[in-house]
């Protein structure tokens, strides 16, 4: 073949160049397809996991299909073993709970590092890194033998043999009652290998009087801040609970808490103090979560929640509401509620009680409910040995002006909500309502 021949002519190199270039672009087109085809099934096989899962998170205003077995609620109890860090990095992290507690949680679900890790840093450090090393792999240590160790299931029998008046009879058959309902529920749902939750989370709630050896676990909106002014009478910083200010309670720092001991302190009145919880209708409890925090002027909750609430549930929302956070309405707060996405991390005034204090964890002594509040902390008073003159305060704490938050106070607010969000709301307190045996309301 001559060389003349092998050179191809203008009209062979377009067409040349037009063939491969089509087959290029469809190529391109077939692999793009391909690559859509795929990224969409996977989304679509996550949202279906999502929308079938019994306690996965719930997408506020869309129905989820919420099958209670047995075994969903034993997961979810499993679910609620936290990690945490060693006592040195945990007490830095301890702090903006209330702000975004979601975040804490994943800062407490992180692990300290490997041995293998430790044992390399300590061969290139001096010696104050090394002394920080065997400190620290001396807390593990301890961790490890305290997480081996059982949490007590049985409840102990009270001790009545302070209390003489007859009269107590009903109140003590009724606190016999929910014990005793409490603990078959857990031993029902927790199973025996029930979860070894870590001691500093588990018991960050709970308050301690020593001199009376009482630990009591703090609910918020259900008679929480009459009882820590109780707490502080018994503990000799006031002499009647009548004299102490609202500030002076949640703010004076007065009364310790159960994580502020070390691990033998805590393990100790775990298992030797009366331990005593209060709770409260979920729903009712709610209601007055926002009515306290919302519907009077708060230097805190309106700008931090309020107004990234009205920012992302709000259309058309004014300025002056973006600016302040003021005048949120009871249907946006429970979009915040039940969204999985929140703009704001969850608050103890609407954190449930079963992440708040732990009850399958922590085999309370007493428990008390709002409905029959001063009827049970008295009684608790004579079980515990009080001074007879100390009675339980009745009055309200905060806008004492206004009705107390009732079932026909919440009957009102509820009429705003469409039956899928009331539904969405008792979902979402459904394991409180379980635990305390509370009636299901009517949606």
């Amino acid at each position: 073949m001559q060389p003349s021949d092998m050179v191809m002519n203008p009209k062979q190199v377009f067409l040349s160049v037009l063939i491969f270039g089509v087959a290029g672009l469809l190529l391109f087109m077939y692999l793009q397809l391909w690559i859509e085809e795929q990224h969409t099934g996977r989304v679509e096989k996550r949202k279906e996991q999502k929308a079938t899962s019994g306690w996965g998170p719930v997408n506020y205003l869309r129905p989820v299909a919420r099958i209670m077995t047995t075994e969903k609620i034993q997961e979810h109890i499993t679910n609620q073993k936290p990690k945490f860090l060693m006592p040195e990095d945990l007490k830095e992290k301890k702090e903006n709970l209330l702000l975004n507690p979601e975040r804490t949680t994943k800062v407490l679900m992180k692990t300290s590092g490997s041995q293998e890790e430790e044992q390399a840093l300590s061969k290139t450090t001096g010696s104050p890194t090394n002394k920080l090393i065997e400190k620290h792999q001396e807390a593990k240590t301890l961790f490890k033998k305290f997480s081996r160790t059982n949490w007590p299931l049985n409840i102990h029998p009270l001790n009545k043999s302070l209390v003489k008046d007859n009269k107590w009879r009903k109140t003590d058959g009724a606190q016999e009652k929910r014990r005793s309902f409490l603990q078959e529920f857990c031993k029902k749902y927790s199973g025996a290998s029930r979860p070894q939750s870590h001691l500093f989370h588990t018991v960050s709630r709970i308050y301690v009087e020593d001199k009376h050896k009482i630990l009591y676990c703090e609910v918020p909106k259900a008679g929480c801040s009459n009882w820590k002014r109780i707490l502080m009478v018994l503990n000799g910083l006031a002499p009647s609970a009548y004299n102490i200010s609202h500030d002076a309670v949640h703010y004076g720092k007065h009364l310790k808490k159960l994580d502020s001991f070390d691990l033998k302190g805590i393990y100790t009145r775990l298992n030797t103090y009366t331990k005593a919880v209060f709770v409260r209708d979920p729903m009712e409890r709610l209601v007055s979560a926002f009515r306290d925090k919302f519907e009077h002027p708060n230097s805190y909750y309106h700008p931090v929640f309020g107004k990234a609430i009205i920012k992302k549930y709000r259309p058309n929302a004014c300025e002056e509401a973006l600016i302040n956070g003021s005048g949120v309405k009871f249907k946006e707060f429970v979009h915040y509620l039940l969204d999985s996405h929140r703009p704001v991390g969850m608050d103890i005034h609407w954190e449930k009680v079963s992440k708040l204090c732990y009850p399958c964890l922590i085999n309370y002594d007493f428990v008390g409910k709002f409905e029959t509040l001063e009827e049970d902390a008295n009684y608790f008073l004579q079980l515990i040995g009080a001074p007879k003159e100390l009675k339980f305060p009745n009055f309200k704490d905060r806008h004492s002006s206004d009705e107390r938050t009732n079932a026909q106070v919440v009957r009102q607010y509820l009429k705003d909500l469409t039956r899928t969000e009331r539904q969405l709301i008792y979902d979402f307190y459904y394991l409180d309502y379980l635990m305390f045996n509370y009636t299901t309301p009517f949606l």
